[in-house]
C-alpha cells in the first residue's frame, strides 16, 4: 500500500481509503460481512474509512462505528452531511443549525467523540459559504472534527469557497471528493487544476464507473451489478451514453488484457497516476470484491497504457455527462436562467 499526505494537512493516507456507501441496506452487506472487510482493509494497510450520515439512513454509519471499536485511534474516520435525512424541510443542507446537529448525530452512530475529516456532500445553494465555513470553523474548534472538506463541488465553488475562507478569516476546506474515473474525466477540465493550485486532498469516489469498469460488464452479458438493480436506466445499452461506455469498456478490456492487467487494476491505476488524487475510494460489497481490489493497490500504469487510455476516451471527458453531480443548478432549472 502507498502512502500520500492528504492536502497540506501533513496527514497521511493510504492510496486506497474503504468506502462503507454499500454498509447496510443498500449493498445488501450484513453487520458480519462489513466487519470482516474493515478488518481486511485495516490489515492490508488502508487506514482511511469514508463514509455518509444518508447512507442506508444512518446505519452506514453504525456499522462502521462497531467495525473500528477498540482501534479508532488507527483510522483516518471521514464522514458527510449535508443530503437529505428525511422529508423534513429542515433535515438537510449545510446551515449551522443542521450541521451542529446532524454532527452530533454521525458522532453518536459512529460511537466516537469526534471525526478526522467532516465532509459537505453536495453544495448548498441556499446557504452562503460565510455561514456554513463559520459553523465548521466552531465545530473544529471545539474538537468534534479535525478538519473540513467538499464533495462534489463545481469547479468555481472550490475556488467561491477559498475565498470566502480568506475573506472572513476562516478554516478552509482541505479536501474535494469528486467522482472521477476513466469513463468520466470532466473534472480534469476545471476541478482538479483548482485543488492543485489550492493544494486540496482528493477523495475520488465512483472509480470503477459503479460497476462499468469493474470486469463485470462487457459485451453480450447480462448486466447483473447491484447498482443495475436500483438504477437500471444507467446500465441500458440501448441510451447512447450507455452504448458509448460499453464501447469503450471493450477497447479498455484489450488494453488491460495487453498490459497483463484486470479491468480493475487499470482503473484504480488509472485515477492513482493523476498528481491531484489523493486516494481512490472502493466501496467493495463483499471479501472477494475487497480483495480483487486491493490488487491494484500498488499497481503503476505505463505511459503506453495511459496513452492507450486517452485514445479511447479523451482527457477531460465525460461519456455521461447527464450524471454529473456537479452541474450548476441553472442548467437544470430553466427558471434560474430566464428573466
Amino acid at each position: 500500500m502507498q502512502y500520500r499526505t492528504l492536502g497540506r494537512t501533513g496527514v497521511r493516507v493510504s492510496s486506497l481509503a474503504l468506502g462503507a456507501m454499500n454498509f447496510g441496506r443498500i449493498g445488501h452487506t450484513t453487520q458480519d460481512e462489513a466487519t470482516a472487510i474493515v478488518d481486511a482493509a485495516l490489515e492490508a494497510g488502508i487506514n482511511l474509512i469514508d463514509t455518509a450520515d444518508m447512507y442506508s439512513g444512518g446505519e452506514s454509519e453504525e456499522m462502521v462505528g462497531r467495525a473500528i471499536a477498540g482501534r479508532r485511534d488507527d483510522i483516518v474516520l471521514a464522514t458527510k452531511a449535508g443530503m437529505p435525512m428525511s422529508e423534513e424541510p429542515g433535515h438537510r443542507g449545510s446551515s449551522r443549525r443542521w450541521l451542529f446537529a446532524e454532527l452530533d448525530n454521525s458522532l453518536r452512530r459512529l460511537g466516537v467523540d469526534h471525526v478526522d475529516l467532516y465532509q459537505i456532500h453536495r453544495w448548498d445553494p441556499s446557504t452562503s459559504d460565510e455561514e456554513t465555513l463559520s459553523a465548521l470553523t466552531d465545530l473544529q474548534r471545539a474538537g468534534k472534527i479535525r478538519y473540513f472538506g467538499s464533495s462534489t463541488f463545481p469547479a468555481y465553488r472550490i475556488v467561491q469557497a477559498q475565498w470566502a475562507a480568506r475573506e472572513h478569516r476562516l478554516s478552509r476546506y482541505v479536501t474535494e471528493q469528486p467522482s472521477y474515473s476513466i469513463l468520466q474525466r470532466g473534472i480534469e477540465t476545471h476541478a482538479l487544476p483548482v485543488t492543485e493550485e489550492y493544494g486540496l486532498g482528493v477523495l475520488v469516489w465512483s472509480p470503477l464507473a459503479s460497476g462499468w469498469l469493474s470486469g463485470a460488464i462487457r459485451e453480450g452479458r447480462e448486466i447483473t451489478t447491484n447498482r443495475s438493480t436500483f438504477m437500471p436506466q444507467r446500465f441500458d445499452a440501448t441510451v447512447p451514453s450507455n452504448r458509448a461506455r460499453l464501447d469503450a469498456v471493450e477497447q479498455l478490456a484489450k488494453v488491460a488484457d495487453d498490459a497483463g492487467l484486470t479491468m480493475i487494476q487499470l482503473a484504480l491505476g488509472f485515477v492513482a497516476a493523476h498528481p491531484a488524487v489523493t486516494s481512490a475510494l472502493i466501496g467493495p460489497r463483499t471479501l472477494d470484491h475487497l480483495h480483487s481490489q486491493l490488487a491494484a493497490a500498488d499497481t503503476a500504469l505505463s505511459t503506453d497504457v495511459l496513452d492507450a487510455i486517452d485514445s479511447i476516451v479523451a482527457p477531460g471527458v465525460d461519456l455521461a455527462p447527464h450524471e454529473k453531480n456537479d452541474t450548476p443548478p441553472a442548467l437544470l432549472d430553466p427558471s434560474l436562467r430566464r428573466r
